[in-house]
Formats: C-alpha cells, structure tokens, sequence
C-alpha cells in the first residue's frame, strides 16, 4: 500500500481497537487533538482530513492544554484509551513538554505527535528551529527524552513498521504506561513508501493481567498471616486494573481495614465499615492513625508518594511491607517483600493461599471508629456559616448534590486536600481525577475538556483556583467551540493562597503569592472579572458570594452542562485561609533560620527507610 509516513500512521491509529474494564470494543485512539503549523499541516495534517470521519481531530487553543486534555481523558477511560496531540515543530513542541511530564509522573499514557526539521537540511535553518552548534542531529523535541517512556525519531518512512509496535506496547502496558513521542521530520511526513497492508489491520488491545510469581506471593501470604495490624492501602493501578471490587471483597473475607491513596480514591464506599479513610498529607487522621499502628501494610498498586506516606513518617518504623504493583521499579521500593502482578489476578490468588486467616476482630472494627470521628470533623468544617464559604465548604455542596455517575477533578494547590480528604463516595466505579503526581496547575479545566469527551455517563465537575485559572484557561473555548460541556467551580481567593500558607506556616515573610503581597506599580491593582472572562469564552457563568448562593448557582451549572453543549462556570469568592487538616508532616526544604526549622528538626528523626531485614 503505497502512502505518505503521514498517511501510514493515520491508518495505523484507525486500526487500533481496544478492550474496556467492562469488555467492550472501543478505539485505542478515540480523538486527535491538534494545532497545525508549518511543521505539520501538510503532511500530517492532510493524512487526518483524508480519515477525519474515523478519526476526529479536535483544535486546542494551547499545544499545552490540547495535550493534558489528552492526558484527561486516559484518566477518565482507566488508561483503556489513548489520547493524542500533534504539533508544529519549535514552541508548538515544546508547549507539550509539561503534558508529557503529567502524563509521565501519573504512569497514563498519551501519544504525541510533533513535528520536527528537516532530515534532509536542505532549507536549514527553518522558521523555529533551534540550532545546536556542535551536534546538528539535535533539535527542540530532544527535551521531551526526559518525560517519556518511549522515543523516537522518524528519519525514514520504513521505520514506523518497527517502531509502531513499541509505541502501542509502552502505551498498552500495565507496568511502562505513559508518554510517547514520535517526532515527525516534516519532509519524511511527506514521503511515500510501499507499506505492507498487515500494518493497517486492526488489532484489539485487552487488559494484560500478568501473574504473580508463586514464590513471591507464598512469602506474602506467610509474612500477611504473621501480622496482628495489618492495614491495605489501595492505589491507582487497583483502579486501571479494574480491581476495585475484588480488593474490597478481599478485605472484607480477612477482615482488613482499608485505607486509598489519592490515585485510589473512590474504589470503596465511603460508609463500608473496613474503610478507613485516604492516607497521607492531603487525607484523613483517621487511615494516618490506622497507619501508624499497622504492623503490616499491605500496598496494592501503589509508588506510595511522600503525600501518601507524609514523607515516610505516617508507618511505624518497624512496619512490614508488601507491595503489589505490575511495575518491578515500584515493587522493590523501601524493602517491600514484593510481588509483580497485575491487582486484580494478584489479589485473587493472595486471598487463596490465607486459608482461614483472619484480622483481629477488634482492629477491624477501630477503622470505622476513627472514621467517624474523621467524619464528624469534616461535618464541622462543612457546616454551613454566614459570608466567604471555605473551600471544605464549597467541596461539601458539589458532594452533596453529584450522583454515583458523577466525577471530579482538580490538580493543585489547596482543593486537592479538600477533595481527597474530604469526598465521601459512592463506590464502584472511580468518580475522581485528583492529578497529584505532577500537581499541574491548569490541569483542571484542560483535563476536564477530556474527561468530559470520554466521560459522558454524568456530569463532570472540575475545582480550581483563581490561579489556576489564569495559568491555563484556553481550553474552556476549545469545550465551548466543540461543545463537551462539564462544570468549573474557580475559587477565587486572590492569590496563591496554599503556597502563602506553605511560606508563612514556615515562618517566611509573606511575599510574592496573595496579590496583596506582589509588587505593582498601582495603588489600587486592577482585579480579574472571572465571570466576564469565562462568558466571553463562552461559557455559562454563575456566580456566588456565600454558601448560600453557591449552592443554587451550582445546581444552575449541573442543569445548564446536563442541557447544553459546552462548560459552565461557577465563580465564587471563598475564605484565603481556611483548610482541611490530616495533621501529617510534609518535608521540604526548611532554612535554618526560619522559624519552621524547629519542628523540621523534630519531625525529621521521624522519617524511615524501610529495608528487609
């Protein structure tokens, strides 16, 4: 079959089907999302108009919030669909660079496709073209080495034959999922060659569930049965390997308490007695507390990040740890006994081998105790109070008015602590995308434009800043334009306030992050008019002072996104300093001379390294 490389590779993405959770057959690469220049618009660019009504290609706005829209929507398909974002060569490129480090850092796969110079350097140097004195093969997209799991450079058009087959493997796989770029000269996007047609035919691509090694899990199941406090901490592979109920029923036949990391968050009913809450920093004094007494934790597709483990101070110091995770590199962590495997085919044989093992009954019943005191404390916090409502308050409205189809999304600063500690799910399916790998400010509404395309079962409601507004607002156009409504509730707080309560809490000066602290040359700064700027995107827009406005302009929203096609955007004015609290320790670097450092010096004694004896 005689086609340009551009061609070639259209064709090739058409083919590719894959398998849900729940066995279906979908596309692995359901939507393009693009930005054309002169790098791409010929080559690539015409391979997808000829292919457009199998393939659709959906324009951004940024090349940076194109492709964390695509990245949402891995997040929202459980990793069984492929987004992918192709660019011009230069600062096309390069605007995909933080993308592919979200993806990277949230182990979710996304396909970039950028254009890259000439192969043949006939025209050098083109327009937007770096040039690299001493080593000419080098251009702009050698920057996204550092945030991929899989790259390459197409230099002629024969090579897509061998390299396609690594991407979908690196983008299919349960342990290596994440970004991969193919770089596209745009002369070789213009090349024909004579392609074999079994490259173009299609091929399912189902759930991978490796098995653990017996020798691995027998160690496991001893080690599990020799403890008296064991604890199960569920993470976001059990959500991609769709095991969250497996992994419940588990608990529940050896009567193991539950806590979720925040990849994990929604896999157990927030009211099931075994669960004990989210762990870590941003979670709940309830699962820290089960934590902290655990003799064992047994961590199920989890990397168990300093959020989750507070810096490695929430364990006790003689814990024992078993990891399940599909990944080695994370498996091995901190001296885990480790078993490599998928959750679900793992958890299923871990429960075999504990015959009539049991937890004891009285520890079992002490997570749903320190729960409840967990939860009376957020019922405080989201109890209703005349005047600026606290973001506590304003997640406590979207929980209490979202159904068990729902799902919700933030990214970065102070609403991640507030969603994850505070959100009581339904269970079943996972509702939330907490992106708290990479904390990627914009994440919030550019994700949430591809997690509205992909979910579409209920509302989708993401929750940012008045920050991250102003980062990364574009791609509330793109939703409007295209029309994928979903709900953004920007919390306007005049400024970075997590940031200052970090600064401030330490003991610095407060500088550079409330407007209020920021150098202007103004005696009275001009404030953003967030409602104007998101109707002139074309948005719906509600607007809220107090908490009893807010509920009645979110139920607004939720109507106006269920019976409309594009976004609508609640702003509402919300206390700067007022948070949820799990009382867990976060090391970062502390000067000597602040007055912070000496509870850095009390706490660091605390923080463990975990290695078998």
């Amino acid at each position: 079959m005689k086609l340009t490389t551009a061609q070639a590779l259209v064709a090739w993405l058409v083919a590719q089907r894959s398998e849900t959770l729940d066995g279906r057959e979908v596309p692995l690469f359901p939507a393009v999302f693009g930005i054309f220049g002169h790098g791409n618009v010929l080559g690539l660019g015409t391979a997808l108009y000829e292919r457009r009504a199998e393939i659709p290609v959906w324009r951004g706005q940024t090349e940076e919030g194109m492709a964390l829209a695509a990245v949402g929507y891995a997040k929202a398909t459980h990793r069984r669909q492929v987004g992918v974002a192709t660019s011009s060569i230069g600062p096309g490129a390069l605007n995909m660079v933080t993308a592919a480090g979200v993806a990277h850092a949230n182990r979710l796969p996304l396909l970039l496709l950028p254009g890259d110079t000439f192969i043949g350097r006939a025209p050098d140097p083109v327009l937007q073209q770096v040039e690299h004195f001493g080593d000419p093969t080098v251009t702009v997209n050698d920057a996204f080495r550092a945030v991929s799991r899989y790259f390459d450079r197409i230099t002629r058009p024969e090579q897509l034959i061998s390299t396609l087959s690594q991407a979908v493997r690196v983008l299919t796989d349960t342990a290596e999922a994440g970004p991969v770029v193919l770089a596209l000269p745009q002369d070789v996007q213009a090349e024909t060659y004579d392609f074999p047609d079994a490259l173009f035919a299609p091929v399912v691509h189902r759930v991978a569930r490796p098995r653990p090694d017996q020798q691995a899990l027998t160690e496991a199941a001893a080690t599990l049965c020799a403890a008296r406090r064991p604890l199960l901490v569920l993470g976001g592979g059990v959500r991609y390997s769709g095991a969250g109920r497996t992994t419940v029923e588990f608990a529940e036949h050896v009567g193991i308490p539950i806590a979720e990391t925040t990849a994990g968050r929604t896999l157990v009913p927030h009211d099931h007695p075994l669960y004990a809450g989210p762990l870590g920093i941003t979670g709940s004094a309830s699962a820290n507390a089960m934590a902290a007494e655990a003799d064992l934790v047994l961590a199920v597709g989890t990397r168990l990040q300093d959020f989750t483990t507070a810096s490695w101070t929430v364990f006790a110091p003689d814990v024992r740890l078993v990891t399940v995770n599909a990944a080695r590199f994370d498996a091995v962590k901190h001296g885990a006994i480790a078993v490599v495997g998928d959750a679900e085919a793992t958890v299923r044989e871990l429960a075999g081998q504990l015959g009539q093992w049991r937890a004891d009954s009285a520890w079992t019943a002490r997570a749903a105790v320190l729960r409840s005191t967990w939860d009376s404390h957020i019922d405080k916090l989201r109890a209703p109070t005349p005047g600026t409502p606290s973001y506590a308050q304003v997640v406590g409205v979207v929980n209490e008015l979202s159904g068990p189809s729902d799902y919700v999304m933030t990214a970065s600063g102070g609403l991640p602590g507030e969603l994850v500690g505070g959100w009581r799910a339904s269970g079943g399916a996972p509702t939330m995308d907490v992106e708290y790998g990479f904390s990627c400010m914009g994440y919030e509404l550019a994700g949430a434009w591809g997690a509205a395309m992909a979910h579409r079962d209920g509302v989708v409601t993401t929750l940012l800043g008045d920050g991250s507004y102003l980062m990364l607002n574009s791609e509330l156009f793109s939703a409007a334009f295209a029309g994928h409504p979903f709900v953004a509730v920007v919390c306007d707080n005049d400024g970075y306030a997590v940031i200052a309560r970090l600064q401030e809490g330490q003991g610095g000066a407060a500088f550079n992050n409330f407007y209020a602290d920021c150098r202007t040359n103004h005696q009275q700064p001009p404030r953003v008019d967030f409602a104007a700027h998101a109707a002139a995107l074309g948005c719906a827009v509600f607007t809220a002072s107090d908490l009893h406005e807010f509920r009645a302009a979110y139920r607004r929203a939720r109507a106006a996104a269920a019976g409309t096609s594009g976004p609508a955007v609640v702003v509402v004015r919300t206390q700067p300093s007022a948070w949820t609290e799990a009382g867990a320790w976060w090391e970062v670097g502390v000067p000597e001379y602040l007055s912070g450092r000496a509870a850095y010096d009390e706490s660091k004694p605390n923080q463990v390294r975990y290695l078998r004896p």
